[in-house]
């Protein structure tokens, strides 16, 4: 009897007629003999609606007591999409149970609305599941030291799943979207974009980081840490399919070292639309001075991700950063109020009509000049580069926003990504 971890999404718990259809299908696994634990995003719509109500009543500078009433508020969701699968599930004849984060316990830091997972305490679901229980747990979070509920941020029920999974020896963790798995580049901007069979951790990882939207990064980050396999499939499929097709669909995330891996040289595009960029200008080129400005940023409880800093002249320099564009106006804020003014910058300026195109493949650890064949497609399509980012296994860059369709089009064809790869790894067609 094998531990099974099923996470559905919004789309997937957006109504009651699709809470049945989730129940059935948690049933039919159940039923063939499986341990089940179920973590459910809220319905669809239902936190942004949330959001809304509290966005009307906010403060005008909210602080870290409203903060913390946002994520009691919005935790809500998922209790309600929880407790109405539990049912479900009784009415199909199983015996089942629902846990909020609190109760669990899952334990996470107090950064509100993007709190971190520290531990989770399984000794009680492990209970239920030993009476035969289906078990089903709140996504997207948890509690603090303090006793308060906490929420993961946006994409967090992937997170708690995936930490589920990890905590409990779970088999797989199969992540139901509504999405049949994971795809060279996103369809919608593709029509040819390909559905992976396999991919890597590390890839997935680089993908989720670049701006795919398949999984939230920190799933990834959890799901190769304690190497839990996770498997990114359909739950728009009728419940009733075969459980062992069922158990072969979608896009399977594993490890670098399996055999039959797909060696791409690259093995999607990823793009992100979110990206903002600040520049300071004109500040005094000594050591520490990055320090100074991404100290700052950090102690805000900003993520940073593409970093540049210009040659020197005249002891002055340029730095530029990249931030998500919600986080925007409060960093120009922070810097040009508390950090300008001690560095003796001349200005800070903040572009948020760019965005990150990045391609990606463990292929690429192997192949030379993989880099060199994308800014040459993109030249080649009159697209300028603002910044460039790299790694083992990727290369992004920074480039005007009304150049991103063009340019993830562009470099799906350089790359080949809309044709199938056979067994050995070699492209077809």
């Amino acid at each position: 009897m094998a531990l099974i971890v099923h996470k559905y999404g919004g789309t997937s718990m957006g109504s009651t007629e699709r809470i049945r259809n989730v129940a059935k299908r948690v049933a039919k696994w159940h039923r063939a003999g499986h341990q089940m634990v179920v973590v459910p995003s809220a319905m669809s719509g239902e936190t942004n609606r949330l959001l809304a109500l509290a966005k009307e009543v906010a403060p005008e500078k909210p602080t870290t007591a409203y903060f913390r009433e946002l994520d009691q508020l919005a935790a809500t969701g998922e209790q309600a999409s929880s407790a109405l699968l539990a049912i479900a599930l009784q009415a199909e004849g199983l015996e089942a149970v629902s846990f909020s984060g609190w109760q669990v316990p899952i334990r996470t830091n107090d950064a509100y609305t993007k709190a971190r997972i520290e531990s989770i305490d399984d000794a009680r679901v492990k209970a239920e599941l030993a009476a035969g229980k289906v078990v089903i747990i709140t996504g997207f979070q948890g509690i603090d030291a303090e006793g308060n509920v906490t929420t993961l941020g946006r994409g967090g029920s992937d997170t708690s799943a995936v930490a589920v999974a990890a905590a409990m020896g779970a088999a797989e963790c199969l992540i139901y979207t509504d999405v049949d798995g994971v795809y060279t580049t996103d369809p919608r901007v593709v029509p040819e974009a390909r559905r992976l069979e396999r991919v890597s951790f590390e890839e997935m990882l680089e993908m989720a980081s670049m701006g795919s939207k398949v999984l939230q990064i920190r799933s990834v980050e959890f799901a190769g840490k304690y190497r839990v396999p996770i498997r990114v499939l359909s739950s728009f499929t009728s419940w009733d399919i075969d459980l062992n097709e069922e158990a072969r669909s979608g896009t399977l995330i594993t490890f670098e070292d399996d055999e039959s891996m797909e060696q791409a040289v690259v093995s999607g595009i990823a793009f992100n639309r979110d990206e903002a960029k600040i520049t300071v200008l004109g500040v005094p080129d000594t050591p520490g001075i990055a320090y100074q400005i991404l100290g700052a940023v950090a102690d805000a409880n900003v993520e940073v991700d593409v970093i540049i800093q210009n040659i020197s002249k005249d002891g002055k320099t340029d730095f530029s950063f990249t931030v998500h564009r919600n986080d925007l106006a409060k960093t120009l804020d922070l810097l040009k109020t508390q950090v300008a003014p001690k560095l003796g910058a001349a200005e800070v300026v903040g572009d948020a009509r760019i965005c990150k195109v990045s391609i990606v493949g463990i292929g690429m650890r192997s192949h030379v000049g993989v880099a060199s064949r994308m800014f040459r497609c993109l030249s080649e399509e009159g697209i300028n580069i603002q910044m460039i980012s790299t790694s083992e296994i990727k290369t992004s860059v920074v480039i005007d926003e009304k150049y991103m369709e063009l340019a993830v089009r562009a470099l799906h064809r350089e790359f080949d990504l809309d044709q199938p790869i056979d067994s050995l790894g070699a492209k077809q067609g």
